[in-house]
């Protein structure tokens, strides 16, 4: 047995959470992206329908985020979490051979697959004694994920090259990085206590900070990551391959932020947060008054910076303040919130854009950020989780309710 917390250990949990998490990360992101197509080109439903079986997969992942990982103990957990990874191998095979009736409890399953392994990885990743090594791991979760995104797509569009667009086709293809998650899987590490609290979670400190702090970006990113394209087809009159390309740059920089939070992890996440919160409300102030694509590919790098920053601040905020009796809920909590945001946003913003337009629209997603922002920092500026270190490591731990690190 390696020792998680040896130097060999810590490496070899660094390869096993990068591998597992491009492997979750990039199918997800795959059969995401390709079930409306699946859906609608090949299947035939109609636009209501592929929103609604879009919608069925968001809402059974929350489903396991919110109810079931919470209340599961470590054992159980693990159990379910290596099983998610079996399914999920054999239902991108029968999305292969799906018709318009299995689409549906593929789809659901899916979805209830996924909540499975997203706060477990995150939790895995927060298992480490020592404080600056376990934030390493944690933005390097980060870096896996903006890696997978990267990486999946470049392979999606080249299974589509190469099978001209067999959507089918694309589900098989990903099986065997598929495979790979479900062995790394079985090394994933889960807390080691017996007493897990659920109730004392949702009541955590640290939840309601990365709370905050996630609303800061995740509500124009839910935004983004829908109607990015369909903007840069209106406003500026391009082809939709070009209009896609800004996803490129927009990840590639986060991708390095990430990478660079990885090497340099932040002691103090005051400023850096600020710094990050203070570039998206400018990047989207700016979205009215775009005179060329240029200028939006350069903002869309920009709003890169804080898609890289905010989202590893806010679990290694959860990894400060919370206990490991804790941490499992708080971080499936902490993810069903970013489903909910993802369900909500993109039907709110729509609506708005169908009335006042896009740019308008990106304009307002002003208001949610600085409103999280101002009360982030009106009510938690000062505590202590903002500049954890080993001076104030006891007040921290007091404060988290007797946090133990074993």
């Amino acid at each position: 047995m390696i020792n998680k917390n040896s130097r060999n250990g810590i490496l070899f949990t660094a390869v096993i959470i990068m591998v597992m998490t491009i492997a979750m990360r990039s199918t997800n992101n795959m059969v995401i992206t390709t079930l409306p197509l699946l859906s609608k080109i090949d299947l035939g439903f109609s636009k209501f329908f592929v929103g609604i079986i879009s919608a069925l997969l968001y809402l059974f992942t929350f489903s396991a985020t919110f109810y079931i990982n919470p209340r599961l103990s470590a054992s159980p957990r693990r159990f379910l979490f290596i099983i998610s990874n079996i399914v999920i191998t054999v239902l991108l095979v029968l999305y292969f051979l799906a018709n318009y009736i299995i689409i549906w409890p593929v789809s659901a399953l899916a979805g209830f697959s996924y909540g499975m392994l997203m706060p477990n990885l995150i939790t895995s990743a927060s298992l480490i004694n020592d404080q600056k090594t376990r934030e390493r791991l944690i933005s390097l979760y980060s870096v896996g994920l903006s890696l997978s995104l990267i990486i999946g797509p470049v392979f999606e569009d080249y299974i589509l090259s190469i099978t001209s667009n067999n959507y089918r086709l694309v589900f098989l293809y990903f099986v065997p990085i598929a495979v790979a998650g479900l062995i790394a899987s079985i090394w994933i590490k889960f807390p080691e206590t017996k007493h897990e609290n659920r109730k004392r979670a949702f009541k955590n400190r640290s939840l309601k900070i990365s709370i905050l702090t996630i609303t800061t970006y995740n509500v124009p990113f839910a935004a983004l990551s829908i109607f990015l394209t369909l903007f840069a087809i209106s406003r500026f009159h391009i082809s939709g391959a070009l209009a896609y390309s800004p996803y490129i740059y927009f990840f590639a920089v986060s991708f390095i932020t990430r990478s660079f939070m990885t090497v340099r992890p932040f002691n103090s996440i005051k400023l850096p947060l600020l710094i990050s919160i203070i570039i998206t409300a400018a990047a989207l102030a700016a979205f009215p008054f775009l005179p060329n694509f240029l200028s939006f590919i350069l903002v869309m790098m920009l709003l890169g910076i804080p898609h890289g920053s905010v989202f590893p601040l806010s679990t290694i905020i959860i990894s400060r303040g919370s206990s490991l009796e804790e941490r499992s809920a708080v971080n499936s909590y902490f993810m069903a919130y970013n489903n909910i945001l993802f369900m909500i946003i993109p039907l709110v913003f729509g609506y708005i854009v169908g009335i006042i337009g896009y740019s308008v629209s990106f304009f307002l997603l002003i208001i949610p950020v600085i409103v999280s922002s101002v009360a982030l920092y009106w009510k938690y500026s000062n505590d202590e989780i903002f500049s954890y270190s080993s001076s104030n490591r006891g007040r921290v731990r007091k404060n988290a309710s007797k946090i133990i690190y074993k």
